[in-house]
């Protein structure tokens, strides 16, 4: 006659349980003891006067608040905290313009100044400042995946000024020649 005798644990007439089997039967009996206990399995002990401060009390693998952290993210969750995050977009834009818009467009214009989300930009030829105004809504998107959307909603771009004849020493007041061919 067989043996009969109760498994160790509590279990009657189971089989030899190995692996992941074993462990998923040990998970599903923690599991009804901390619901029969009131508490659910993966949580810290904490008394009922004690607040959670939403650290875990155990470490496992996977990202941890108290895990080192790079810089660059540092200094942005700093400045979201302050509210700082548009100034950096736009600190972002003026500071790394060959990286935003790429090398080939930054060698040929320049960011003056960007206010209002009004980027203004000063081509070095009328050429390249027809070339940008024509290649505006590919910047914008550029400006976007570095940035973020809204920081730079417009361009205003220029080109090189010429000179003005209408100052200087020898300057003469009223409306000047005007046909002197004939």
């Amino acid at each position: 006659m067989p043996d009969e005798t109760p498994a160790a644990g509590g279990r009657d007439k189971d089989p030899e349980l190995r692996g992941i089997d074993l462990a998923r039967r040990a998970l599903e009996e923690a599991r009804a003891a901390a619901k029969a206990k009131g508490q659910s399995v993966g949580q810290g002990r904490s008394s009922p006067g004690t607040r959670r401060t939403g650290r875990r009390g155990w470490s496992g693998p996977g990202p941890d608040t108290r895990d080192p952290q790079t810089f660059g993210a540092l200094t942005s969750s700093v400045a979201k905290k302050r509210g700082w995050s548009p100034r950096v977009s736009e600190g972002t834009v003026l500071g790394r313009w060959p990286e935003v818009v790429g090398e080939d467009i930054a060698v040929h214009a320049v960011p003056l100044s960007l206010r209002e989300g009004v980027l203004s930009i000063s081509a070095e030829s009328t050429a390249w400042a027809t070339q940008l105004r024509m290649m505006q809504a590919q910047i914008l998107a550029k400006i976007a995946a570095a940035v973020g959307n809204g920081v730079v909603t417009t361009l205003r771009i220029t080109g090189p000024s010429a000179p003005s004849w209408r100052k200087g020493e020898r300057h003469i007041r009223g409306r000047g020649p005007r046909d002197t061919y004939g």
